[in-house]
């Protein structure tokens, strides 16, 4: 995979497909960018709607003996600093556990993924779409999507009560919104 700067230039990023043994460091990377007081210093935060883990590191292992998954890392100075997660379908790819350490956050890394994400989806694997679920209750996060060509499906998803692998809600509302955007690369 390549590497890529971010827009304001601090930091320099290199891809590549996780491997096992980053599990510790994405279990840490991941949960920081979600959850607790680190997730504050970002913008990515679920704190106010969720507590406990975003992910653990059994459910990422998990991830890696899935023929159709990769998680992708991004690496700056020898640390793990992004990741984000690739499902192919038959409909074409989903991208989910999008993350970036708080710190970082608001520098246009997330960008720099993002587009890492689709091309890496449209280029290996031939999708011509990639979609996503994000929880309803953050308008800001889905403008930030849509600001990049993402639009809503219309279709919306109960959020998994009873269910604490993706973390104990601190509300009995939420919900996630799908959003799409075709792939146009060649």
């Amino acid at each position: 995979m390549h590497g890529e700067g971010v827009p304001d230039g601090r930091t320099k990023v290199e891809f590549r497909p996780a491997g096992i043994e980053d599990v510790p460091a994405l279990v840490d990377l991941v949960n920081s960018c979600y959850r607790g007081d680190s997730s504050r210093q970002g913008w990515t935060t679920e704190a106010d709607f969720l507590d406990g883990q975003r992910v653990n590191a059994d459910a990422l292992a998990e991830l890696f003996g899935r023929t159709n998954t990769l998680v992708l890392v991004g690496e700056s100075e020898g640390e793990i600093v992004t990741c984000c997660e690739l499902q192919r379908s038959v409909n074409g790819a989903y991208f989910g556990m999008f993350s970036v350490r708080p710190d970082l956050q608001g520098a246009g890394l997330g960008r720099v993924v993002l587009a890492e994400a689709e091309r890496t989806a449209a280029r290996e694997w031939g999708c011509r779409l990639i979609r996503m679920k994000v929880l309803k209750q953050r308008p800001e996060l889905i403008a930030w999507y849509e600001r990049r060509g993402y639009t809503s499906t219309g279709k919306t998803e109960p959020f998994p009560y009873g269910d604490d692998a993706l973390g104990q809600p601190r509300r009995d509302d939420l919900a996630f919104v799908e959003l799409t955007r075709e792939l146009l690369f060649d």
